[in-house]
């Protein structure tokens, strides 16, 4: 079976967002300074081959810890869906 993951990867709540902090003093430029808070992060769509829904979690779950987020840094949530 072919399953559909999507992954967002944020920053730590801890950490500074210097891309974030730039965008939230940005709002008030533009006439939307009721707007603050914003982190940066990353998207990650991506497909996976696995015999069940649990076989591809692992799989995205492993791929998030090895390759896609840096945990000291980044938290990391995902979905998965059958495609």
């Amino acid at each position: 079976m072919k399953f559909k993951a999507e992954i967002d990867v944020m920053p730590l709540d801890a950490l500074l967002d210097p891309q974030g902090k730039a965008v939230t003093s940005s709002m008030k430029n533009i006439g939307l300074g009721m707007i603050d808070g914003v982190r940066i992060g990353r998207h990650v769509r991506l497909f996976v081959d696995a015999d069940s829904k649990e076989e591809a979690e692992a799989k995205v779950e492993e791929a998030c810890k090895q390759l896609l987020a840096n945990e000291i840094m980044e938290s990391f949530t995902y979905s998965v869906e059958a495609v």
